[in-house]
């Protein structure tokens, strides 16, 4: 037992307490001791209420990482994309170019069969100039022959007349028998002359018809041969062209493919950085909430007490996606939407909820420039509201601001898809509906 008073009953500062004084302190004792007791209590209660939390908000952020995780984020989703359009360009490109290289590889064959046929009908012609030149040069002699003989035996130009003088200058029947049948064969041998002269006219006239007819063939098949030499240059173009396009495809492709890695692993890293920061953050909350267990157990002790109304909205502004399950714009997956979102222009001002503290203020990949501030204990719980997606500040961490106090402004910061306001709220270190205090 212990004694309040000392054993020397001489000491003048310790005077004799009296009947009524004891029975006060006895009592201040008393009370004492249930202030205590009902502290070790609370603060147990607390602790449970803490390991409970703790452990359904783990659970729930588990569940929400791997829904992450099984979808991807929109630098992955654009990349997948980009992958998939290369890639089917890259099948049209690679299709074009086996076309082209079958169009070309037809047309050089038949360039090929073109100039075998072009020096044919060159040939043809070379040797049917020849041909023509030789039957023009005979023609000539022929022509000289003949005109020889003109000149020097039908002088007159009558044949009868020949014929007459043999008959005046024979010498006996059989002489003149003799040179008439000798005027025959040469009236017959200068006739046969003159069929030979006109026959071989005629067959020079033939081949020279025949030699239009060759060049004619040849300068169709040169220009046949020259349009075909186009088509081939084009086609080799084209197939060049193609080549350049399936290369460049493919550099795009593999390009397309490490981005989609990078994102993929970018996405990984923001999962794990939402992970630790919701951790962080509800672990600093659950410190504030075990700290105030005590008052909460005396506000609760007054009965249940309604949340709504106490807290203002952060901007004058409509609603435009509440809080709940929703299909998320980005990650493209049902989950929860742990705040309500409020439509404003980027650089509306923000103003705090109620009277608080900030507690934090930093950049985190999800959410954009975000702003936490704590409210203390109200109504009963630990309170806390955070606004995300900013552009900028106007509170320092540590700052005690007013209900209605510019903290910061509207932005479209983190994964966002437009300027708004992502407002939420904290209850003992878990999100809750905002409108339930609102």
């Amino acid at each position: 037992m212990v004694r309040i008073f000392p054993r020397d009953r001489s000491a003048t500062t310790a005077p004799r307490p009296t009947g009524r004084r004891l029975v006060g302190l006895i009592a201040v004792l008393g009370l004492l001791a249930s202030v205590l007791s009902l502290q070790a209590v609370s603060a147990l209660g607390a602790d449970e209420d803490t390991l409970k939390w703790r452990k359904s908000q783990v659970g729930r952020n588990l569940r929400e990482a791997k829904g992450d995780l099984g979808h991807s984020s929109t630098k992955l989703l654009y990349a997948v994309r980009a992958l998939e359009r290369a890639e089917q360009k890259l099948g049209v490109a690679r299709r074009h170019l086996r076309s082209t290289r079958v169009e070309l590889a037809a047309a050089a064959q038949h360039d090929r069969e073109m100039q075998a046929k072009l020096d044919d009908a060159e040939r043809q012609l070379a040797e049917a100039e020849r041909q023509l030149k030789e039957k023009q040069e005979q023609l000539d002699e022929q022509r000289a022959e003949v005109a020889a003989w003109a000149a020097s035996t039908f002088q007159s130009n009558d044949a009868q007349l020949l014929e007459l003088r043999v008959l005046l200058n024979a010498q006996s029947p059989e002489t003149l028998t003799t040179q008439l049948d000798a005027v025959d064969s040469v009236n017959d041998k200068n006739a046969d002359r003159f069929d030979r002269l006109t026959a071989n006219e005629v067959l020079l006239e033939v081949n020279k018809d025949e030699v239009k007819e060759l060049k004619d063939l040849v300068a169709k098949q040169r220009a046949d041969a020259a349009r075909n030499l186009e088509v081939k240059k084009q086609l080799e173009a084209q197939a060049a062209q193609a080549e350049s396009a399936v290369t460049s495809l493919v550099i795009d492709t593999r390009k397309a493919r490490r981005a989609a890695e990078a994102a993929k692993a970018a996405d990984r890293r923001q999962v794990a950085e939402l992970e630790a920061d919701r951790a962080k953050i509800e672990g600093e909350l659950a410190a504030i909430a075990a700290r105030r267990a005590a008052e909460r157990a005396r506000q609760q002790s007054a009965g249940p007490v309604s949340s709504g109304g106490y807290l203002d909205y952060p901007i004058d502004s409509y609603i435009t996606s509440p809080y709940g399950m929703r299909f998320h714009p980005i990650l493209h997956t049902y989950k929860l939407h742990d705040g309500t979102d409020f439509g404003g222009g980027c650089g509306t001002p923000i103003r705090a909820a109620a009277a608080g503290t900030v507690i934090q203020k930093y950049y985190n990949g999800g959410y954009g420039n975000r702003l936490i501030l704590d409210h203390w204990v109200q109504k009963g719980v630990s309170l806390s509201t955070s606004y995300n997606h900013l552009s900028g500040y106007s509170a320092s961490v540590g700052e005690n601001v007013r209900r209605g106090e510019i903290i910061g402004y509207v932005g479209t910061t983190g994964y966002s898809t437009g300027c708004h306001l992502h407002f939420m709220v904290y209850e003992n270190g878990s999100t809750v509906d905002p409108m339930g205090w609102l």
